[in-house]
């Protein structure tokens, strides 16, 4: 990997050392520049008028993100934001009475809500699996409440947003392909930094964004329905990108992933999402991984050696977030310094993972990328206040 390129690639590597990929990463300059020329195409001849003349990049996505990930360009759909994305296939699912969702101590809360709606509203029942010892999903909790039955949906995050742990989301797929139960995989901090092949992990859907670890613009983000499902849901919403108008009271849903979508879209930042995708590709997904997760590991042991400093991830297997506290200093103060000096980390909140029976502190958390380099480390460890 040619990390000087890169880093020439990504104009903010000269004015920032940025740690907050976990948030949004920075874009490399193709991203930028499918983008811009987008846009400015529809400043100077219309918004339609540019995307009937960049219909091929704007198609160009679909393949790009399934060959990121190991699916099929039917099978993605582009949504304007992860949450969305997860919202679309999550509310699609027809829930009823008695019916079961399992999901982990490490949710996302902005999930858990969504689940607490449906299960007031269609009498569903919300079950979260325990951890094993390291943190990461039981498989032999999980199994044993698979076996229990009525288990309608297995919702799993793949890299929690506060604690740098990588759940076994390939093991749960084999044993939500087992059971017969939907599977639905938060990747919104896999995407990017981790190798992806969805018939390897076996989920039926997934959710990501493009603005973290895949370097894409903001609002902009896909979901993967697995070809053998997708007419089995219904989006919470319509609109004539999702379904064909059949005069006078009637509509045909599409039968692919784009069912999903709506036709107003952010077409600029569709086109960079593709290239994006491209350029992560292209980098390969396996040598991205590796380096992430090298570099994480080496910052944890950095952390790790400061008096004072307590690192706070879990996991057997570590990813490119790094959450830690320092004794006697405010997680944002710290923060806020840091930036002072160039250098970005971001806050992770306790009420941001609500089904934790462990109350994490608020805490620093830094995330790495393969553009960082060691010269950038020394700048956020130098930044960080000693105990």
């Amino acid at each position: 990997m040619d990390i000087e390129k890169i880093r020439t690639d990504t104009p903010g590597c000269a004015k920032v050392a940025h740690f907050n990929n976990a948030g949004a990463a920075l874009p490399p300059r193709p991203v930028i520049e499918a983008v811009s020329a987008h846009f400015a195409l529809e400043s100077t001849i219309g918004g339609y008028e540019a995307a009937e003349q960049n219909a091929a990049a704007l198609q160009h996505f679909y393949d790009a993100v399934a060959r990121l990930i190991g699916a099929r360009a039917d099978e993605i759909a582009y949504v304007e934001n992860a949450t969305r994305a997860w919202d679309m296939a999550f509310y699609s699912i027809p829930f009823a009475e008695g019916d079961r969702i399992l999901t982990t101590t490490s949710e996302y809360s902005s999930n858990a809500i969504a689940y607490q709606q449906v299960a007031a509203a269609k009498g569903a029942k919300v079950d979260v699996v325990p951890d094993q010892a390291d943190g990461t999903l039981s498989l032999e909790a999980l199994e044993a409440e698979l076996v229990k039955g009525d288990v309608r949906l297995v919702a799993l995050n793949h890299i929690p947003t506060h604690n740098g742990l990588v759940n076994p989301a390939a093991e749960v797929g084999k044993l939500c392909r087992e059971h017969g139960v939907l599977y639905l995989l938060d990747a919104c901090q896999s995407v990017g930094q981790l190798a992806i092949d969805v018939s390897e992990i076996g989920c039926d859907m997934l959710s990501a964004t493009g603005r973290k670890y895949l370097r894409g613009p903001r609002g902009t983000g896909f979901l993967y329905v697995r070809r053998g499902i997708v007419r089995t849901l219904v989006p919470p919403f319509i609109d004539l990108q999702a379904a064909t108008w059949k005069a006078p009271d009637g509509f045909d849903l599409r039968d692919d992933a784009q069912r999903f979508e709506t036709w107003e879209r952010y077409a600029a930042g569709q086109i960079g999402l593709g290239v994006a995708a491209d350029y992560a590709a292209d980098l390969g997904m396996t040598d991205i991984e590796t380096r992430v997760t090298g570099f994480a590991t080496k910052l944890r042991e950095e952390l790790s050696a400061r008096r004072g400093v307590t690192v706070l991830d879990k996991g057997a297997r570590p990813s490119g977030l790094v959450t830690f506290t320092v004794d006697g200093h405010d997680p944002a103060a710290i923060k806020d310094a840091a930036r002072e000096r160039a250098v970005n980390i971001n806050v992770t909140y306790p009420l941001s993972h609500g089904y934790d029976p462990h109350v994490l502190p608020t805490a620093v958390r830094a995330s790495v990328h393969y553009y960082n380099t060691e010269e950038e480390l020394d700048r956020l460890l130098s930044a960080l206040p000693r105990k």
